[in-house]
């Protein structure tokens, strides 16, 4: 007989940080960089650490696979327009999708989207301490935190 503490398991709180493969690790932090603000915690020529308040992404040295189809992660940005606009001017060619998906010089697929829209949310601390505690959800992300009893 299985006990309910044998299925007990940790909560998960979040995400804390993405790790990247990529060719050249200047190259990835002047790529990013040339498009969204960030903080760089520590670089070497195998690995950097770009911080977006409380969490990071982590450059690898190394990637040698295919491009990422469905593959992806999301980078929730203040201003989503205004980044389009800025990948436009790099040249950068949007993948047929319903976001604003594209692949990095390495062939990681990034999709960027607008906090306010989405439920993902940072404390408002942590907001402040970023420049951003103008940033306010909207209905419809407040609604959807509302039906899982994470707004009020």
């Amino acid at each position: 007989m299985v006990t309910n503490q044998s299925n007990k398991k940790p909560k998960a709180v979040g995400i804390n940080h993405v790790a990247l493969e990529v060719g050249n690790i200047e190259e990835a932090l002047n790529f990013y960089g040339r498009f969204i603000d960030f903080e760089i915690e520590s670089q070497s020529e195998t690995a950097a650490f770009i911080y977006f308040g409380d969490q990071f992404i982590n450059f690898a040295l190394g990637r040698n696979q295919a491009p990422d189809e469905g593959r992806h992660f999301g980078i929730a940005v203040d201003d989503k327009e205004l980044a389009r606009s800025i990948l436009e001017g790099m040249g950068i060619e949007f993948l047929d999708s319903r976001f604003l998906d594209f692949l990095d010089p390495w062939g990681n697929r990034v999709e960027i989207t607008t906090y306010i829209n989405i439920q993902y949310t940072k404390a408002d601390h942590i907001l402040r301490g970023m420049g951003l505690g103008h940033l306010l959800k909207t209905e419809e992300a407040l609604a959807e935190l509302r039906e899982k009893n994470m707004a009020p």
